[in-house]
C-alpha cells in the first residue's frame, strides 16, 4: 500500500508539472517548493536563533489555516518566544497569508515522498507539529515519528466514510495512529475514534468559533454602508457563486416591494466579469461600493462589495445572512454571520459541515433549493418572534462551542511546560 501511495504521489507530481505551462494556481505550487532545501535551511538560519522552541503548524489551504490561527495568536502572545513555522499545501492559502505576522516563517510543503519528509524534518528539528483538521500524509507522519516529535490534530472531524474507518481501512488507520492527541470538534468524532482504539482525544470544538467572535467584538465602522443602510434592514449575502445570484435575483424581483429591506452582495470572486453579471441581474437599482456615495446612497437597494476584506465585518449591519456556495460544492463560512447572532440561509450542500446541520436543527438556519424557498424562508425569517429565536439559537451555539483555543493551550502547557519556559 505505501508502495501505492508513492506512486499516487509522483503521478500528482507530474500532473501538476504538466499543468504549470497553463494553470496559474498549479504554477505556483510547482514554483513555490523549487530548491526548497536550500530556501528552507537559508530562511531558519536568518531567522531562528539557536536552540529555539519550534513548532510546526500545518494547514492545506485558507479555511484550516482559520482554525489554526486563534492558537498561533495565543501561543505568540503568551510565549513570543516560541518560533512558529506555518505550512501551506494550496497556493490559495499560502499566497494570502505568506506573510502572517504571528508566524516567524511561511512556506510551502515540500511533496509528501519519503526523502521530502526526512530532510524536511531534519532540517526543521520541530518540537511539535500540529496538522489542522484534515491533513494526513503519511511520510510526513512516520518521520516525526521516527524522530520522536509529537504530532497533534486540532479542529479534527471524523466521519465513517472516511477510508480510516472503512472495511480494509487498516493501512490508512496507521495514519491515524500515528498521532499522539486529537483535538476533535464534537462527540460524534470522539465516538469514532474510540470505537477504533483511538482514545487519546479532547473534545475541544471548533477554534474557528474563537476566532470569528474575536472579529465580530473587534469589527471596523464603515460609513458608506452606514449612509446605504440608513434606518433599513440589510439581507446580507457572502460568498456567493452565480447559482446563488441566480436566485437571489428571482427572490429579490419577487419581494421587490417590501419595504424597508435593502441587499448587500460580496461574491465569491470579484473579477470583472462576475461583478458585471451581477449587475445585469440586478440593474440600476444596484451599485458597487466604489462607486457609492454618502449624497447617492437612497437611490439604490442593492450594494455589491467589489474588493476583498469587507465581508466579515459587514455582518455588523445585517438582520439576515444568505451564505453562498450550496449549489456547488459545499457552503461557506456560516460562523461569521452567526457570531452577529444572525440568522443564516443556505443552499443544499451542506452536509459536510457540523455547525450547518447543528444550527439547522436548533431552528438558527434553513436551506433552500430554490428561489420560492428562498422567499418562504424569508418570510419566516423576518417574523419577529421567529427571528428571537433563531437568533437565540444561533447565540447559544456560539457560546457552547467557544473556547477551544483555551483548552488545546491549556494541554500545551501542562505537558509541553519545558519548551514554552526556553
Amino acid at each position: 500500500m505505501h508502495r501505492l501511495y508513492s506512486l499516487g504521489i509522483h503521478i500528482y507530481l507530474l500532473f501538476i508539472r504538466l499543468a504549470a505551462s497553463f494553470h496559474p494556481k498549479a504554477k505556483l505550487w510547482w514554483e513555490g517548493r523549487i530548491n526548497w532545501e536550500t530556501r528552507l535551511n537559508e530562511a531558519l538560519a536568518e531567522k531562528r536563533k539557536p536552540n529555539q522552541t519550534t513548532i510546526w503548524v500545518h494547514s492545506a489551504s485558507l479555511g484550516e489555516f482559520e482554525q489554526g490561527r486563534p492558537l498561533m495568536e495565543s501561543i505568540k502572545k503568551e510565549h513570543p518566544d516560541v518560533f512558529i513555522l506555518l505550512t501551506f499545501f494550496s497556493p490559495s492559502g499560502y499566497e494570502i497569508r505568506k506573510n502572517y505576522p504571528n508566524a516567524d516563517l511561511v512556506v510551502y510543503l515540500p511533496a509528501d515522498l519519503k526523502r521530502n519528509a526526512r530532510k524536511f524534518i531534519q532540517i526543521v528539528r520541530p518540537h511539535l507539529a500540529i496538522f489542522v483538521k484534515y491533513e494526513f500524509w503519511y511520510n510526513y507522519l512516520q518521520e516525526l515519528q521516527l524522530q520522536q516529535v509529537p504530532i497533534w490534530l486540532i479542529a479534527a472531524l471524523f466521519r465513517p466514510q472516511q477510508p480510516f474507518f472503512r472495511a480494509g481501512g487498516a493501512w490508512y488507520l496507521k495514519i491515524l495512529q500515528g498521532f499522539d492527541h486529537f483535538f476533535v470538534q464534537n462527540q460524534d468524532s470522539a465516538d469514532l475514534l474510540q470505537r477504533f482504539g483511538l482514545n487519546q482525544y479532547t473534545i475541544a470544538g471548533d477554534p474557528r468559533v474563537d476566532r470569528v467572535l474575536q472579529i465580530a467584538a473587534e469589527a471596523k465602522q464603515f460609513p458608506l454602508v452606514e449612509a446605504f443602510k440608513q434606518e433599513d434592514q440589510v439581507f446580507m449575502v457572502g460568498s456567493s457563486w452565480e447559482p446563488d445570484e441566480a436566485v437571489l435575483a428571482l427572490f429579490w424581483k419577487e419581494l421587490a416591494l417590501v419595504n424597508n429591506w435593502k441587499l448587500i452582495i460580496a461574491a465569491h470572486e470579484i473579477t470583472e466579469s462576475h461583478l458585471s453579471l451581477i449587475e445585469a441581474k440586478f440593474g440600476t437599482q444596484s451599485v458597487r461600493y466604489s462607486k457609492l456615495e454618502a449624497a447617492n446612497h437612497f437611490e439604490y437597494t442593492v450594494l455589491i462589495i467589489d474588493n476583498i476584506g469587507m465581508l466579515s465585518a459587514l455582518y455588523r449591519y445585517a438582520d439576515l445572512a444568505y451564505i453562498g456556495g450550496g449549489f456547488g460544492s459545499g457552503i461557506h463560512n456560516i460562523l461569521e454571520p452567526m457570531a452577529f447572532g444572525l440568522p443564516v440561509i443556505f443552499g443544499p450542500k451542506y452536509q459536510k459541515f457540523t455547525e450547518a446541520v447543528a444550527v439547522l436543527e436548533l431552528g438558527g438556519a434553513k436551506t433552500i433549493q430554490s428561489s420560492t424557498d428562498l422567499i418562504q424562508s424569508f418570510r419566516d425569517f423576518t417574523d419577529p418572534a421567529n427571528k428571537a429565536k433563531a437568533s437565540a439559537a444561533v447565540s447559544n451555539y456560539m457560546q457552547q462551542n467557544r473556547g477551544a483555543t483555551g483548552k488545546i493551550m491549556a494541554r500545551l502547557k501542562e505537558q509541553f511546560p519545558h519548551l514554552l519556559s526556553k
